[in-house]
């Protein structure tokens, strides 16, 4: 094989293995759980105003922010990159992989006030 085909191979697998995992969520499915859980409660109704100051704004947040992040409260303060608001820890406990998922896709979907700063 030549370095070039090796290369080449090799951006394929990983596309395949790892590429666009968040993009993977059902955005219609992650609305749904959002409202079955009564997220807007604290996060404001449209996620982009919540109750308290300190909550943060999930709309237009990054998928692979939101998916850590729920990651992060299932696994608690003992789990490597845990989170340790027991609201949201168990919240999200209830949470299968693939709604964590939905989720994620549901919050990006959104339109938000997030600034990126370059």
């Amino acid at each position: 094989m030549t370095k070039l085909t090796l290369i080449a191979s090799a951006a394929t697998a990983l596309t395949l293995l790892g590429g666009n995992t968040f993009a993977a969520g059902d955005a219609a499915n992650g609305k749904a759980i959002v409202e079955k859980s009564n997220c807007a409660s604290c996060h404001g109704k449209d996620f982009s105003s919540p109750i308290d100051p300190t909550y943060p704004k999930l709309a237009g947040q990054h998928a692979d922010y939101l998916v850590q992040a729920l990651k992060g409260y299932q696994r608690g303060v003992d789990g490597p990159n845990g989170r340790g608001n027991p609201t949201m820890g168990a919240q999200a406990k209830a949470l299968s992989h693939s709604d964590i998922l939905d989720v994620a896709a549901y919050l990006h979907s959104l339109p938000g006030s997030l600034i990126v700063q370059k």
